[in-house]
Protein backbone atom coordinates (compact mmCIF):
# COMPACT_ATOMS: atom_id res chain seq x y z
CA UNK A 1 0.00 0.00 0.00
CA UNK A 2 1.49 3.35 -0.21
CA UNK A 3 2.89 5.17 2.36
CA UNK A 4 1.61 8.79 1.42
CA UNK A 5 -2.15 6.98 1.24
CA UNK A 6 -1.82 4.85 4.80
CA UNK A 7 -0.47 8.27 6.67
CA UNK A 8 -4.05 10.29 5.15
CA UNK A 9 -5.82 7.41 6.90
CA UNK A 10 -4.34 7.68 10.01
CA UNK A 11 -5.09 11.30 10.30
CA UNK A 12 -8.69 10.43 9.34
CA UNK A 13 -8.42 7.86 12.12
CA UNK A 14 -7.43 10.83 14.69
CA UNK A 15 -9.82 13.23 13.18
CA UNK A 16 -13.03 11.43 12.94
CA UNK A 17 -16.09 11.18 15.61
CA UNK A 18 -17.21 8.86 17.18
CA UNK A 19 -20.97 9.81 15.52
CA UNK A 20 -19.26 9.17 12.35
CA UNK A 21 -17.80 5.36 12.67
CA UNK A 22 -19.70 3.90 10.05
CA UNK A 23 -18.64 6.45 7.79
CA UNK A 24 -15.31 6.22 8.72
CA UNK A 25 -15.75 2.47 8.47
CA UNK A 26 -17.10 2.68 4.73
CA UNK A 27 -14.19 4.99 3.68
CA UNK A 28 -11.72 3.22 5.49
CA UNK A 29 -12.91 -0.46 3.35
CA UNK A 30 -13.34 1.42 0.26
CA UNK A 31 -10.17 3.49 0.41
CA UNK A 32 -8.20 -0.18 1.37
CA UNK A 33 -9.49 -1.88 -1.30
CA UNK A 34 -8.78 1.02 -4.01
CA UNK A 35 -5.18 0.70 -2.38
CA UNK A 36 -4.40 -2.42 -2.08
CA UNK A 37 -3.27 -4.58 -5.09
CA UNK A 38 -3.35 -7.88 -5.93
CA UNK A 39 -4.82 -10.96 -8.25
CA UNK A 40 -8.75 -10.25 -9.07
CA UNK A 41 -11.24 -13.01 -7.23
CA UNK A 42 -11.89 -15.94 -9.10
CA UNK A 43 -15.04 -16.13 -11.50
CA UNK A 44 -17.88 -17.84 -10.28
CA UNK A 45 -17.95 -19.72 -13.23
CA UNK A 46 -14.17 -20.62 -13.59
CA UNK A 47 -12.42 -24.29 -12.20
CA UNK A 48 -10.57 -24.02 -9.47
CA UNK A 49 -8.97 -27.63 -7.85
CA UNK A 50 -8.76 -26.69 -4.78
CA UNK A 51 -12.53 -25.96 -4.52
CA UNK A 52 -14.60 -28.00 -2.43
CA UNK A 53 -17.08 -30.52 -4.64
CA UNK A 54 -20.43 -30.23 -4.83
CA UNK A 55 -22.19 -32.94 -3.23
CA UNK A 56 -24.81 -34.61 -6.04
CA UNK A 57 -26.78 -37.30 -7.75
CA UNK A 58 -26.72 -38.84 -11.05
CA UNK A 59 -27.83 -40.80 -13.19
CA UNK A 60 -26.78 -42.18 -16.78
CA UNK A 61 -29.07 -41.07 -20.20
CA UNK A 62 -30.28 -43.80 -22.16
CA UNK A 63 -31.69 -44.72 -25.49
CA UNK A 64 -34.83 -47.30 -25.27
CA UNK A 65 -38.40 -47.60 -26.68
CA UNK A 66 -40.48 -45.00 -25.04
CA UNK A 67 -44.17 -44.65 -26.53
CA UNK A 68 -46.02 -41.61 -27.84
CA UNK A 69 -49.34 -41.38 -25.71
CA UNK A 70 -52.23 -39.01 -25.08
CA UNK A 71 -53.04 -38.46 -21.15
CA UNK A 72 -56.67 -37.47 -20.21
CA UNK A 73 -59.42 -37.76 -17.80
CA UNK A 74 -62.10 -39.90 -18.63
CA UNK A 75 -65.51 -41.24 -17.07
CA UNK A 76 -66.66 -44.52 -17.18
CA UNK A 77 -70.12 -45.20 -18.32
CA UNK A 78 -72.01 -48.71 -18.58
CA UNK A 79 -72.14 -50.34 -22.02
CA UNK A 80 -75.62 -50.64 -22.33
CA UNK A 81 -78.49 -49.33 -19.62
CA UNK A 82 -82.22 -50.16 -18.90
CA UNK A 83 -84.48 -48.92 -17.46
CA UNK A 84 -87.15 -51.89 -16.26
CA UNK A 85 -90.42 -51.22 -16.37
CA UNK A 86 -94.33 -53.41 -16.55
CA UNK A 87 -95.80 -53.52 -19.35
CA UNK A 88 -99.16 -54.94 -18.05
CA UNK A 89 -101.09 -53.23 -14.69
CA UNK A 90 -101.24 -55.25 -11.55
CA UNK A 91 -99.88 -55.36 -7.85
CA UNK A 92 -96.33 -56.66 -7.31
CA UNK A 93 -96.67 -59.83 -6.12
CA UNK A 94 -92.54 -60.66 -5.61
CA UNK A 95 -89.40 -59.06 -6.54
CA UNK A 96 -86.77 -62.10 -7.07
CA UNK A 97 -83.35 -60.58 -6.87
CA UNK A 98 -81.41 -58.54 -4.28
CA UNK A 99 -80.32 -55.34 -4.40
CA UNK A 100 -76.97 -54.70 -6.26
CA UNK A 101 -77.36 -58.31 -7.71
CA UNK A 102 -75.59 -59.42 -10.62
CA UNK A 103 -78.13 -60.72 -12.97
CA UNK A 104 -78.69 -62.90 -16.34
CA UNK A 105 -80.50 -62.17 -19.46
CA UNK A 106 -83.75 -63.98 -18.79
CA UNK A 107 -83.59 -64.05 -15.28
CA UNK A 108 -87.04 -63.46 -13.28
CA UNK A 109 -86.77 -60.12 -11.54
CA UNK A 110 -90.89 -59.68 -10.95
CA UNK A 111 -94.21 -61.46 -10.83
CA UNK A 112 -97.37 -59.34 -10.86
CA UNK A 113 -100.77 -60.55 -9.87
CA UNK A 114 -101.51 -63.05 -11.85
CA UNK A 115 -104.81 -63.59 -11.65
CA UNK A 116 -107.22 -60.92 -13.80
CA UNK A 117 -105.06 -61.42 -16.42
CA UNK A 118 -105.22 -65.38 -16.14
CA UNK A 119 -109.24 -64.49 -15.99
CA UNK A 120 -108.78 -62.18 -18.88
CA UNK A 121 -107.58 -65.47 -21.05
CA UNK A 122 -109.89 -67.64 -20.44
CA UNK A 123 -112.71 -65.36 -21.29
CA UNK A 124 -110.43 -64.41 -24.23
CA UNK A 125 -110.94 -68.52 -25.16
CA UNK A 126 -114.78 -69.06 -24.42
CA UNK A 127 -115.41 -66.24 -26.95
CA UNK A 128 -113.18 -67.89 -29.36
CA UNK A 129 -114.99 -71.41 -28.88
CA UNK A 130 -118.27 -69.87 -29.01
CA UNK A 131 -118.01 -67.69 -31.98
CA UNK A 132 -116.26 -71.53 -33.64
CA UNK A 133 -119.45 -73.02 -32.87
CA UNK A 134 -121.33 -70.35 -34.45
CA UNK A 135 -119.08 -70.30 -37.52
CA UNK A 136 -119.42 -74.11 -38.09
CA UNK A 137 -123.35 -73.67 -37.68
CA UNK A 138 -123.59 -70.89 -40.38
CA UNK A 139 -121.83 -73.19 -42.79
CA UNK A 140 -123.78 -75.92 -42.32
CA UNK A 141 -126.35 -73.81 -42.95
CA UNK A 142 -125.14 -72.16 -45.79
CA UNK A 143 -124.38 -75.11 -47.42
CA UNK A 144 -128.02 -76.28 -47.01
CA UNK A 145 -129.51 -73.53 -48.31
CA UNK A 146 -126.70 -73.91 -51.75
CA UNK A 147 -128.65 -77.81 -52.29
CA UNK A 148 -131.76 -75.91 -52.11
CA UNK A 149 -131.04 -73.01 -54.75
CA UNK A 150 -129.70 -75.64 -56.70
CA UNK A 151 -133.10 -77.32 -56.75
CA UNK A 152 -134.73 -74.26 -57.32
CA UNK A 153 -136.22 -74.15 -53.63
CA UNK A 154 -134.10 -71.45 -52.08
CA UNK A 155 -133.52 -67.76 -53.56
CA UNK A 156 -130.50 -66.50 -54.50
CA UNK A 157 -131.03 -63.47 -51.61
CA UNK A 158 -131.06 -66.61 -49.13
CA UNK A 159 -127.86 -67.83 -50.59
CA UNK A 160 -126.12 -64.77 -50.15
CA UNK A 161 -127.45 -63.93 -46.84
CA UNK A 162 -126.13 -67.36 -45.29
CA UNK A 163 -122.67 -66.73 -47.28
CA UNK A 164 -122.50 -63.49 -46.11
CA UNK A 165 -122.98 -64.62 -42.36
CA UNK A 166 -120.54 -67.41 -42.68
CA UNK A 167 -117.82 -64.46 -43.63
CA UNK A 168 -118.96 -62.36 -40.83
CA UNK A 169 -118.42 -65.28 -38.06
CA UNK A 170 -115.01 -66.57 -39.93
CA UNK A 171 -113.87 -62.44 -39.06
CA UNK A 172 -115.05 -62.57 -35.45
CA UNK A 173 -113.08 -66.17 -35.21
CA UNK A 174 -110.27 -64.10 -36.03
CA UNK A 175 -110.68 -61.68 -33.57
CA UNK A 176 -111.48 -64.13 -31.03
CA UNK A 177 -108.16 -65.54 -31.82
CA UNK A 178 -106.16 -62.60 -31.72
CA UNK A 179 -107.55 -61.30 -28.63
CA UNK A 180 -106.39 -64.79 -27.22
CA UNK A 181 -102.83 -64.35 -28.41
CA UNK A 182 -103.24 -60.51 -26.74
CA UNK A 183 -104.45 -62.02 -23.53
CA UNK A 184 -101.46 -64.94 -23.78
CA UNK A 185 -99.06 -61.88 -23.92
CA UNK A 186 -100.51 -59.87 -21.18
CA UNK A 187 -100.33 -62.89 -18.93
CA UNK A 188 -96.55 -63.43 -20.08
CA UNK A 189 -95.97 -59.93 -19.09
CA UNK A 190 -96.92 -60.54 -15.17
CA UNK A 191 -93.78 -62.51 -15.14
CA UNK A 192 -91.26 -59.84 -15.46
CA UNK A 193 -87.22 -61.24 -16.60
CA UNK A 194 -84.23 -59.39 -17.11
CA UNK A 195 -83.64 -57.87 -20.79
CA UNK A 196 -79.80 -57.95 -20.40
CA UNK A 197 -76.83 -59.49 -18.08
CA UNK A 198 -75.52 -56.96 -15.68
CA UNK A 199 -76.20 -54.84 -12.20
CA UNK A 200 -78.90 -53.91 -10.92
CA UNK A 201 -79.21 -50.82 -8.99
CA UNK A 202 -81.79 -49.70 -6.06
CA UNK A 203 -84.72 -51.38 -5.93
CA UNK A 204 -87.40 -48.10 -6.80
CA UNK A 205 -90.47 -50.38 -6.45
CA UNK A 206 -91.50 -53.09 -3.59
CA UNK A 207 -93.76 -55.58 -3.20
CA UNK A 208 -97.20 -54.84 -2.49
CA UNK A 209 -97.49 -51.89 -4.69
CA UNK A 210 -99.39 -51.56 -7.67
CA UNK A 211 -97.77 -50.47 -10.90
CA UNK A 212 -98.86 -49.58 -14.40
CA UNK A 213 -98.04 -50.23 -17.84
CA UNK A 214 -95.13 -48.11 -19.07
CA UNK A 215 -95.20 -45.90 -15.65
CA UNK A 216 -92.82 -43.21 -15.69
CA UNK A 217 -90.74 -44.58 -13.03
CA UNK A 218 -88.88 -47.52 -13.33
CA UNK A 219 -89.04 -50.48 -10.96
CA UNK A 220 -84.92 -51.17 -11.17
CA UNK A 221 -82.12 -50.03 -13.66
CA UNK A 222 -79.63 -52.40 -14.72
CA UNK A 223 -76.41 -51.14 -15.82
CA UNK A 224 -73.89 -53.60 -18.21
CA UNK A 225 -70.65 -53.12 -16.56
CA UNK A 226 -68.82 -56.38 -18.27
CA UNK A 227 -67.21 -55.16 -20.86
CA UNK A 228 -67.51 -51.46 -20.00
CA UNK A 229 -66.84 -48.05 -21.65
CA UNK A 230 -64.35 -45.49 -20.59
CA UNK A 231 -65.25 -41.90 -22.36
CA UNK A 232 -62.76 -39.26 -22.78
CA UNK A 233 -62.23 -36.44 -24.65
CA UNK A 234 -58.87 -35.47 -26.92
CA UNK A 235 -57.59 -32.08 -27.90
CA UNK A 236 -58.50 -31.38 -31.29
CA UNK A 237 -54.57 -30.61 -32.19
CA UNK A 238 -53.69 -33.94 -31.04
CA UNK A 239 -56.35 -35.36 -34.10
CA UNK A 240 -54.80 -35.50 -37.02
CA UNK A 241 -51.93 -37.85 -35.38
CA UNK A 242 -54.39 -39.90 -33.31
CA UNK A 243 -56.55 -40.71 -36.14
CA UNK A 244 -53.29 -41.38 -38.28
CA UNK A 245 -52.00 -43.83 -35.89
CA UNK A 246 -55.82 -45.59 -35.56
CA UNK A 247 -56.20 -46.09 -39.23
CA UNK A 248 -52.94 -47.89 -39.06
CA UNK A 249 -53.87 -50.57 -36.59
CA UNK A 250 -55.84 -50.65 -33.65
CA UNK A 251 -54.54 -47.91 -30.47
CA UNK A 252 -54.61 -49.84 -27.07
CA UNK A 253 -56.31 -47.68 -24.08
CA UNK A 254 -55.47 -48.12 -20.62
CA UNK A 255 -57.61 -46.73 -17.89
CA UNK A 256 -56.49 -46.49 -14.02
CA UNK A 257 -58.90 -45.13 -11.13
CA UNK A 258 -57.26 -42.25 -9.41
CA UNK A 259 -54.98 -43.13 -6.55
CA UNK A 260 -55.39 -47.01 -6.86
CA UNK A 261 -51.70 -49.16 -7.48
CA UNK A 262 -51.48 -52.03 -9.75
CA UNK A 263 -51.50 -52.33 -13.63
CA UNK A 264 -53.95 -49.88 -15.56
CA UNK A 265 -56.69 -52.27 -17.17
CA UNK A 266 -56.51 -52.78 -20.82
CA UNK A 267 -58.85 -51.81 -23.71
CA UNK A 268 -59.71 -50.46 -27.36
CA UNK A 269 -60.68 -47.46 -29.23
CA UNK A 270 -64.75 -48.56 -30.16
CA UNK A 271 -65.98 -44.86 -30.75
CA UNK A 272 -64.53 -41.62 -32.64
CA UNK A 273 -66.93 -38.62 -32.91
CA UNK A 274 -67.49 -37.34 -36.23
CA UNK A 275 -67.24 -33.26 -34.95
CA UNK A 276 -65.34 -31.19 -32.54
CA UNK A 277 -66.85 -29.90 -29.64
CA UNK A 278 -66.65 -25.98 -30.08
CA UNK A 279 -67.65 -25.27 -26.62
CA UNK A 280 -64.25 -27.61 -25.24
CA UNK A 281 -62.05 -27.92 -28.25
CA UNK A 282 -61.74 -31.19 -28.11
CA UNK A 283 -63.20 -34.83 -29.45
CA UNK A 284 -64.95 -37.34 -27.86
CA UNK A 285 -63.23 -41.34 -27.82
CA UNK A 286 -64.57 -44.17 -26.62
CA UNK A 287 -62.69 -47.12 -25.76
CA UNK A 288 -64.19 -50.37 -24.28
CA UNK A 289 -62.93 -52.57 -21.62
CA UNK A 290 -63.20 -56.55 -20.90
CA UNK A 291 -63.45 -55.32 -17.20
CA UNK A 292 -63.99 -58.96 -16.05
CA UNK A 293 -62.75 -58.09 -12.30
CA UNK A 294 -65.29 -54.95 -12.35
CA UNK A 295 -62.98 -52.51 -11.30
CA UNK A 296 -64.31 -49.57 -13.14
CA UNK A 297 -67.52 -48.73 -12.13
CA UNK A 298 -70.24 -46.28 -14.03
CA UNK A 299 -69.56 -42.71 -13.16
CA UNK A 300 -66.05 -43.03 -11.99
CA UNK A 301 -63.49 -40.55 -13.09
CA UNK A 302 -60.14 -42.36 -14.15
CA UNK A 303 -57.04 -41.83 -16.14
CA UNK A 304 -56.81 -42.54 -19.58
CA UNK A 305 -53.90 -43.12 -21.40
CA UNK A 306 -53.71 -43.97 -25.48
CA UNK A 307 -50.33 -45.07 -26.69
CA UNK A 308 -49.80 -43.98 -30.13
CA UNK A 309 -46.55 -45.39 -30.82
CA UNK A 310 -43.40 -46.50 -29.40
CA UNK A 311 -39.92 -45.27 -30.87
CA UNK A 312 -36.34 -45.38 -29.72
CA UNK A 313 -35.10 -41.94 -28.04
CA UNK A 314 -33.10 -40.44 -25.71
CA UNK A 315 -34.57 -40.45 -22.56
CA UNK A 316 -33.47 -38.71 -19.58
CA UNK A 317 -35.18 -38.67 -15.96
CA UNK A 318 -37.11 -35.37 -15.79
CA UNK A 319 -35.63 -33.86 -12.56
CA UNK A 320 -32.33 -33.50 -14.22
CA UNK A 321 -33.81 -31.03 -17.03
CA UNK A 322 -33.78 -27.48 -15.76
CA UNK A 323 -35.08 -24.09 -17.08
CA UNK A 324 -32.86 -20.84 -17.62
CA UNK A 325 -33.47 -17.86 -19.27
CA UNK A 326 -31.84 -19.21 -22.65
CA UNK A 327 -34.20 -22.33 -22.36
CA UNK A 328 -34.15 -25.73 -20.98
CA UNK A 329 -30.21 -27.64 -19.99
CA UNK A 330 -28.79 -30.28 -18.00
CA UNK A 331 -25.86 -30.36 -16.23
CA UNK A 332 -23.29 -33.63 -17.77
CA UNK A 333 -20.81 -34.87 -15.92
CA UNK A 334 -17.44 -34.43 -17.79
CA UNK A 335 -14.50 -37.31 -17.12
CA UNK A 336 -12.40 -34.96 -14.97
CA UNK A 337 -15.09 -34.54 -12.06
CA UNK A 338 -16.80 -31.13 -13.36
CA UNK A 339 -19.88 -30.38 -15.00
CA UNK A 340 -20.57 -28.57 -18.49
CA UNK A 341 -24.50 -27.37 -19.20
CA UNK A 342 -25.62 -28.56 -22.13
CA UNK A 343 -29.07 -27.37 -23.79
CA UNK A 344 -31.66 -29.68 -24.28
CA UNK A 345 -35.25 -29.58 -25.89
CA UNK A 346 -37.89 -32.00 -24.08
CA UNK A 347 -40.09 -33.40 -26.81
CA UNK A 348 -42.62 -35.52 -24.52
CA UNK A 349 -42.64 -36.70 -20.71
CA UNK A 350 -43.66 -40.27 -19.75
CA UNK A 351 -43.63 -40.73 -15.72
CA UNK A 352 -40.61 -39.87 -14.33
CA UNK A 353 -39.10 -39.90 -17.65
CA UNK A 354 -37.92 -36.99 -20.54
CA UNK A 355 -37.32 -37.92 -24.06
CA UNK A 356 -34.77 -35.03 -25.40
CA UNK A 357 -33.28 -33.47 -28.13
CA UNK A 358 -30.12 -31.75 -28.21
CA UNK A 359 -26.76 -33.16 -28.19
CA UNK A 360 -26.91 -35.79 -25.29
CA UNK A 361 -26.19 -39.24 -26.36
CA UNK A 362 -26.59 -42.82 -24.41
CA UNK A 363 -24.55 -43.29 -21.58
CA UNK A 364 -23.49 -39.80 -20.91
CA UNK A 365 -23.99 -39.21 -16.73
CA UNK A 366 -26.63 -36.17 -16.24
CA UNK A 367 -27.32 -34.53 -12.59
CA UNK A 368 -30.49 -35.21 -10.81
CA UNK A 369 -30.58 -33.66 -7.74
CA UNK A 370 -28.06 -30.89 -6.43
CA UNK A 371 -27.98 -28.25 -9.77
CA UNK A 372 -28.91 -25.39 -7.73
CA UNK A 373 -25.35 -25.08 -6.46
CA UNK A 374 -23.83 -25.76 -9.79
CA UNK A 375 -22.75 -23.25 -12.33
CA UNK A 376 -20.49 -24.63 -15.40
CA UNK A 377 -17.15 -26.40 -14.24
CA UNK A 378 -17.97 -27.13 -10.48
CA UNK A 379 -16.41 -29.75 -9.10
CA UNK A 380 -18.58 -32.93 -8.13
CA UNK A 381 -18.84 -35.29 -5.61
CA UNK A 382 -21.39 -37.80 -6.92
CA UNK A 383 -23.67 -39.29 -3.78
CA UNK A 384 -24.52 -42.83 -3.87
CA UNK A 385 -27.28 -44.58 -1.42
CA UNK A 386 -26.66 -47.32 0.05
CA UNK A 387 -26.85 -50.68 -1.43
CA UNK A 388 -29.95 -52.75 -0.01
CA UNK A 389 -29.17 -55.62 2.07
CA UNK A 390 -29.73 -58.97 0.83
CA UNK A 391 -32.00 -61.04 2.79
CA UNK A 392 -29.65 -64.60 3.65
Amino acid sequence: MDVARVGIFKDLIHSMRASDGFIFGVLVTAGLAAGCSGQAAPSPQSSDPGAEAVPVTVAAVVQKPMPLDVRVIGTVEPSSTVAVRAQTTGALMSVNFDEGDDVQEGQVLFTLDPRPLEAALQQARANLDRDLAQAANAAAQAGRIQQLADRGIATREQVQTSTTNVAALEATVAADRAAVENATVQLQYATITAPLSGRTGALIVHEGNLVRANDATPLVVINRISPINVSFGIPEGQLPAFTRYLKQRSLRVEASPPNETGSASQGSISFVDNAVDQTTGTIKIKGVFPNQDHRLWPGQFVNVVVTLTTDVVIVVPTVAVQAGQQGQYVYVVKPDQTVALQPVTVVRTSGGESVVTGGLKAGDIVITDGQIRLVPGSRISVRTAPSPQVAG
